[in-house]
């Protein structure tokens, strides 16, 4: 009340006194969102940001900074080899599916799990540096209490349902924080924009990535009880501000609404932050006693046909006006971008318009099984992990889903792999020697094995 009076007196424009009054209206749907300043802390837009929340695969930002510290500290390094266990084989997708006894690099397995999302590479991580998931798990609790992360606790480390492991937008900003102050020199694994696994590219679950512009950071998330969740950074002007996002309808929405509150954080140096009372620091939010909403039957039942899945990339339609967060002034534009006044920099691009973009070109960072290899070594690592691809059906479904850059439930296919015996003395075309032999035993099985992992990937998610 005391705000509105506040409002009041300096007597605003209708057009300004809607806009303030929508900052600090209700939303019919529940989710989580915060952006602050990545420097200072400085809260710039909150709301439910100190609600319990489920983590899902943001948990794996947690996993890379407690590995990340140990890789610091000088404990382990990134040419150290990690074994794939018959526990992390196991793991639900999205995964890599690599066959216990695999061996990966700290470095391979951190690009896989941050990229991919991979949930076989998270326990790899886990059981390397914590000799088990419940001992790395308290190494994951003990650095979210140094960090001041007091609504965080973690049973696991890749974020698969567990009633336990519980976060919220508050902590998740405090984590990526951290991983800018305390890991700067490894702070490049949060944005690569794809991974190349032998013949396969996966592009980054987050789509701001080589889309929006400033782009920097962090990682996607999903489980139907949490809904899509992001935590999201981009750099404009020597500018750095962390956004967070939980509880989002698709994985479409939760970059739409992570891009409309970098646009509004990076607009709130024009001078008008008076329309908004003071936040403080992110620390300082109080944080809410309650239990996490959970989403299941929305995000997950009824209407959908199928389950949702981490990488799901349902378009906007050009023509849809996305719902901005609330105007603090002037016009707000289709993508909820707030326009100031005349004489600022252009409009930023619609969602409609960059999110059905291909990103930014760029090569794709190379991850292999085995120990660190350079030169013609790391051509044979690549050679070899292709080959032993080749076992995948070459015709229907199996063969085009096999051939997409985003398509997660294909990575955990155990045949993935297998050695690359059967084509290890081939030439050149290893199909026209490989074909034959393999074909009566893997041309009929290969579209009911591709489909199973898709749905299973889409439940548990990553």
């Amino acid at each position: 009340m005391h705000f509105f009076r506040r409002l009041l007196r300096h007597s605003l424009s209708p057009i300004a006194l809607v806009a303030a009054l929508a900052i600090l209206s209700p939303r019919a749907h529940a989710e989580a969102r915060l952006v602050i300043e990545a420097d200072s802390g400085k809260v710039l837009e909150a709301e439910n940001a100190t609600v319990p929340w489920y983590p899902a695969s943001v948990t794996k930002l947690m996993t890379a900074y407690v590995t990340l510290s140990a890789v610091k500290s000088g404990k382990i390094t990134l040419d150290t080899l990690f074994t794939v266990s018959p526990t992390a084989a196991s793991q639900s997708p999205s995964k890599m599916g690599f066959r216990p006894g695999t061996q990966v690099t700290v470095d391979n397995a951190l690009k896989m799990m941050l990229v991919k999302s991979a949930n076989d590479m998270a326990v790899v991580l886990a059981e390397g540096v914590g000799g088990s998931i419940d001992g790395f798990s308290v190494m994951m609790n003990d650095a979210a209490q140094r960090l001041g992360m007091t609504q965080t606790h973690y049973v696991n480390p890749n974020g698969l349902p567990a009633d336990e492991q519980i976060t919220s937008a508050r902590d998740l900003a405090i984590l990526a924080r951290a991983i800018i102050k305390d890991l700067p020199e490894y702070e490049y694994f949060v944005h690569i924009p794809s991974i190349r696994f032998g013949r396969r590219i996966t592009q980054n679950f987050n789509r701001l990535i080589g889309r929006y512009p400033g782009a920097d950071g962090f990682k996607t998330g999903f489980i139907c009880a949490s809904g899509y969740n992001l935590v999201a950074s981009a750099t404009r002007d020597g500018r750095r501000l962390i956004a967070v996002v939980l509880g989002a309808s698709s994985g479409t929405m939760r970059a739409v609404r992570a891009a409309q509150l970098l646009d509004r954080g990076f607009a709130s140096s024009n001078g008008l932050g008076w329309l908004r009372p003071s936040l403080g620091i992110v620390n300082n939010l109080p944080p809410i006693d309650a239990s996490p909403p959970n989403l299941r039957d929305e995000v997950c039942g009824g209407k959908h046909h199928k389950p949702a899945s981490d990488d799901d990339d349902a378009p906007i339609a050009s023509s849809v006006n996305v719902p901005s967060l609330g105007s603090t002034s002037g016009e707000t534009g289709a993508n909820g971008t707030v326009f100031f006044a005349a004489g600022l920099k252009p409009p930023m691009p619609k969602p409609s318009e960059w999110l059905a973009a291909n990103p930014a070109p760029s090569e794709p960072v190379v991850v292999y099984t085995g120990p660190t290899r350079s030169g013609a070594a790391l051509v044979a690592a690549v050679a070899a992990d292709s080959d032993s691809q080749r076992g995948t059906g070459r015709r229907g479904k199996r063969s085009r889903v096999a051939a997409k850059p985003d398509a997660g439930s294909v990575e955990a296919k155990p045949s993935d792999a297998k050695p690359a015996k059967p084509v290890r003395h081939a030439s050149a075309r290893p199909e026209a020697t490989a074909k034959p032999a393999a074909a009566p035993a893997a041309a009929k099985p290969a579209p009911r094995t591709a489909a199973k992992p898709k749905r299973s990937d889409t439940k548990p998610a990553g």
